[in-house]
């Protein structure tokens, strides 16, 4: 008999959970507390790692799906200084190792794959609680409540299934991201889209930076970075964009007007994005019947890509540890978590490490070392994974 599974929150790694299981023929029930897929932008693009994002599809069995949201030559990196001259370009390769597709569209081809009925919108957790032997009941703003054999908090940063395990809490990084957009580029922002290419940017100075990537409907995706602390950031109006705007642009004096024009030319209103971490190496002790997975389990810095990736894979080794033994899923979550505790600690290290050496004293110089670096490291991992994927 397959356990009643509830997974709150119908991002990339609660779906992928969902998904896996349903190939594996177990039911489970995702709540989000969106109203529907389209009730807010799904953000821009992601590079969707081959040792771990693209297994994860490989194992929800939409891989060939995936291959056909790769937004051409969009791998394509370069670091600019202040100035906006070219220290270093990084081509598109074309091998597939990091493609590059946009957020939304990847949660589609997730919720299609699902049968009807597998995701409840509109559906915000309030509160959780035991109610012994392994089981757990949800309460949501709508006042309907679920009541499960297997709880797993897919449900982000600020998961409400979290304090079932851990006091852990996230903690602000020192760095902050206003989040601008400009569209139809090549008619209306044609040198901020010569600055960008055709993949992403990264303009960056000690403390601050403006990183921008281009989107495949001639939209520039930008965000403006900042190492300020949180009272600095919470001293600005977000409600009034022209002063948001002015104050961020007074800390880029003397930059490259195609640069600036990344935040000042938003044809949106500007979106404050802070940087939250859950300690490095987070981990707790097995609680019965409650699991997570993505941020919820392993909040980290963006300075490593791997967010998006991890959830994914966290999802997809949940759910090919469940469907390997449904009739004990304790067993299930410790193989998930033992292994889950260990991959996301190297990676919260990674991103840690690298958010402070993007804003140090020594950068660019310091991320173009990284970069010549880290290039010959994810070409190691991904000949590693197809080894291993071949054996």
């Amino acid at each position: 008999m397959n356990p009643s599974i509830t997974i709150i929150g119908g991002g990339l790694g609660g779906l992928t959970l969902a998904r896996v299981l349903h190939i594996h023929g177990i039911a489970a029930t995702v709540y989000e507390a969106e109203a529907s897929a389209d009730a807010r932008g799904q953000g821009g693009l992601l590079d969707i790692h081959e040792y771990n994002g693209q297994l994860a599809l490989k194992a929800a069995g939409l891989y060939e799906d995936f291959r056909g949201l790769i937004q051409a030559e969009a791998e394509a990196q370069c670091i600019l200084d202040k100035n906006g001259s070219v220290l270093l370009y990084q081509p598109d390769k074309g091998n597939g190792g990091r493609p590059e597709v946009p957020r939304g569209d990847l949660r589609r081809i997730l919720l299609d794959s699902l049968p009807s009925g597998t995701v409840r919108w509109g559906h915000k957790t309030t509160a959780v609680s035991s109610i012994g032997d392994g089981r757990h009941t949800v309460t949501f703003a709508n006042g309907s409540t679920a009541t499960t054999n297997l709880l797993v908090g897919a449900d982000g940063a600020w998961s409400r299934v979290r304090p079932l395990l851990t006091e852990a809490k996230p903690t602000y990084a020192g760095t902050s991201f206003i989040e601008t957009f400009l569209f139809d580029c090549e008619a209306r922002h044609k040198a901020s889209a010569d600055a960008v290419g055709s993949g992403t940017m990264m303009a960056l100075a000690p403390g601050k930076g403006i990183m921008a990537h281009r989107e495949a409907d001639a939209t520039l995706h930008a965000y403006v970075a900042l190492n300020k602390p949180e009272d600095w950031i919470a001293n600005i109006d977000f409600s009034d964009p022209i002063s948001t705007l002015a104050r961020v642009a007074a800390e880029f004096e003397g930059w490259a007007p195609q640069l600036i024009e990344l935040l000042t030319g938003t044809e949106t209103d500007p979106v404050l994005r802070p940087i939250y971490t859950l300690p490095i190496g987070h981990r707790w002790r097995r609680v019965r019947g409650v699991t997570l997975l993505g941020d919820a389990a392993h909040l980290m810095s963006p300075f490593a890509g791997e967010g998006a990736n991890l959830a994914m894979y966290d999802g997809a080794e949940l759910g090919k540890a469940i469907a390997a033994n449904p009739n004990d899923l304790e067993a299930a979550l410790l193989v998930y978590e033992k292994d889950m505790f260990t991959r996301s600690a190297s990676a919260a290290e990674e991103a840690d490490r690298n958010l402070k050496l993007f804003f140090d004293e020594n950068t660019p110089q310091s991320v173009i070392d990284l970069f010549t670096n880290h290039q010959a490291i994810h070409e190691s991992l991904a000949r590693q994974s197809r080894v291993a994927e071949a054996t």
